[in-house]
């Protein structure tokens, strides 16, 4: 694993050079142009300090080809001048998307330059006083944003809290520990069994791990490793077998989208150690297998190998990893209780520049078998999803146009071999404002709707449309039954959403779209390399070729089946024979 990361490391370093400016003119001299927006920024992920981490660990390791290379020490210079030039003059940075002047994004910076500066810091080398200097300063200049800035995420709290730590480490600041206090006396937003309240699989859950385990170390609070070890443990769970991280029912941006296990690999790998845990071990060696490079600037692993040398042989403790498994995740959380509490907190359910994250601790079902992986959701668009060898569904949504879009589900129970969700939406009218109860400008010669008090208007026909799934699996697959009784003639459409990869090779399909289907009956065989599955239970009950509100994703392939209310419907799924062994293990 060490030698793997000299090399791709090596490999960054003269990539990420041929990115720099030199133009002593250009507004970005110095700095490393991202290549997808063709502009030099300070950040954390594709921005300069990334780069520079690249840089300075190649100058400090005796086992890079660069090793105290002089010339890429003078880029490296320049590349320092530039992240302190980008520097506000209240100490933030602005990372070029949505965030400006953001004390949360310059935080991931402090966390990444603070240990490339520490790592730098440890060779008696005068040639590094230039940049050491200009580092140093740019750390020093966050002080006050982190101080006294704030943030607008759940993660954003243990980043900051992280990034006070390395400060206080750096420059003995009492009062930024007293700050990263005040962060964690908020308490951990983590459920028993290990979800955060993004549940984002794919990027900040690994991000509060290794956030808090930077805060644990730094401030003496060995306490905070518990919830990440909740968290790791968790996400033995949430890996499909080709190490694909289950990502289908995320609340941030990597919802839906395809990552793999490598920022967890920091994590499990000190957790490995510490804990002399085997599973841990063996998620570590999945997640490494997925390390092309050591890692965006806040989480550089071979910065943190170079630091702590110990990471740079695999843990004593023998690999294990499960690969045959059933489990319900959240499954005795008690949600319900935590929101009724929701009125008492006083925000009236309104939160700005961020969301409530009311899906926390939604139930989710997982379930492997060797080559075949299923997930189960709540609380999100989709309430089912397969991997199966090559075969990837990624979604089975239901739709309606009784609240236009996708129903969610909101409660899951165990069956003997499969489970039910539930879903409810209601949805009703409302009659006129009490008169005695109008404000003053309903008399008057303009009255804008806005200004009356709506909160308060009298509910009258309210309706219920309640949907329910049962997916059980058979000696072959999957059935999955869906019933609707109420209201009626509810125009209602099923989606099966595959990867672009694969092909549809029987099923009476028509095409309403670019690579997407509604699909009559006949049984439907969709193959993707030497796997496949075949479906049953195609209609057409009518022609609409969408559901309002409900946006199908891009660059998949999607197979609609179209239903009318009341409905009991059954879809089987066949598949194809699999894996005895899964291969990547």
């Amino acid at each position: 694993m060490y030698k793997q990361l000299v090399d791709s490391n090596d490999r960054a370093v003269e990539e990420g050079l041929s990115r720099q400016v030199l133009d002593p003119q250009s507004r970005y001299y110095g700095g490393t142009i991202d290549p997808f927006t063709g502009v030099a920024w300070v950040n954390h992920t594709t921005g300069t300090p990334t780069e520079m981490c690249y840089w300075g660990a190649a100058l400090m390791n005796p086992d890079s080809k660069y090793y105290h290379d002089e010339q890429l020490l003078g880029r490296l210079e320049l590349a320092a001048g530039f992240v302190l030039r980008g520097q506000h003059t209240d100490g933030t940075i602005s990372p070029g998307w949505t965030n400006f002047h953001s004390p949360p994004d310059t935080a991931f910076v402090i966390v990444g330059y603070a240990q490339l500066y520490q790592l730098l810091s440890r060779q008696e080398w005068a040639p590094l006083v230039p940049v050491l200097d200009k580092m140093r300063l740019f750390l020093e200049r966050t002080i006050p944003a982190m101080l006294t800035g704030g943030g607008h995420t759940p993660n954003h709290r243990w980043v900051i809290s992280a990034a006070l730590a390395y400060l206080h480490e750096l420059f003995g600041l009492p009062e930024a520990v007293r700050r990263a206090e005040q962060w964690l006396a908020e308490g951990m937003d983590i459920t028993p069994d290990g979800e955060w309240t993004e549940r984002s699989n794919g990027i900040y859950s690994a991000v509060s791990d290794m956030m808090l385990i930077h805060a644990a170390r730094l401030l003496g609070r060995p306490q905070l490793l518990d919830p990440v070890r909740q968290n790791l443990r968790m996400m033995v769970y949430l890996v499909h077998p080709s190490g694909e991280v289950v990502t289908d029912y995320s609340g941030r941006q990597d919802l839906g989208h395809v990552h793999d296990l490598s920022p967890y690999y920091l994590p499990y790998a000190i957790l490995a150690r510490l804990d002399n845990d085997p599973v841990f071990a063996g998620m570590a060696e999945w997640a490494g297998r997925g390390l092309s490079n050591p890692g965006v600037c806040s989480v550089n692993v071979l910065v943190r190998m170079l630091l702590e040398p110990e990471l740079q042989q695999p843990p004593a403790t023998e690999p294990v990893l499960p690969e045959r498994y059933e489990t319900i995740l959240n499954g005795e959380f008690l949600r319900h209780g935590y929101l009724a509490g929701m009125e008492a907190a006083g925000h009236q359910g309104r939160i700005s520049h961020s969301r409530l994250h009311t899906d926390f601790g939604a139930p989710v079902a997982r379930y492997r078998d060797g080559g075949t992986s299923v997930t189960l959701m709540t609380e999100t668009s989709s309430f089912f999803a397969m991997r199966h060898g090559e075969v990837r569904l990624l979604a089975v949504q239901l739709a309606s146009y009784f609240n236009p879009g996708f129903v969610p589900m909101q409660e899951m129970s165990r069956l003997p071999q499969g489970y039910r969700l539930t879903g409810e939406q209601k949805k009703g009218y409302y009659g006129p404002v009490e008169t005695e109860r109008l404000p003053e400008t309903a008399g008057a010669p303009v009255s804008p709707w806005y200004l009356l008090p709506h909160h308060i208007r009298p509910l009258t026909h309210e309706q219920t449309f309640r949907a329910e799934a049962e997916a059980v699996r058979t000696g072959t697959g999957w059935t999955i039954r869906l019933q609707c009784e109420e209201p009626g003639e509810v125009m209602t459409q099923l989606s099966f959403v595959f990867g672009k990869e694969g092909g549809f090779t029987s099923g009476e399909l028509e095409a309403v779209e670019e690579d997407c289907y509604l699909w009559s009956g006949g049984t439907l065989r969709y193959e993707c390399g030497e796997d496949w599955i075949e479906l049953t239970g195609g209609e057409a009950a009518h022609l609409a070729a969408s559901v309002r509100e409900a946006k199908l994703q891009n660059n998949c392939k999607t197979v609609l089946v179209n239903l009318m209310t009341p409905f009991n419907k059954e879809i089987t799924l066949t598949l194809s024979p699999s894996m005895t062994k899964e291969q990547n293990l």
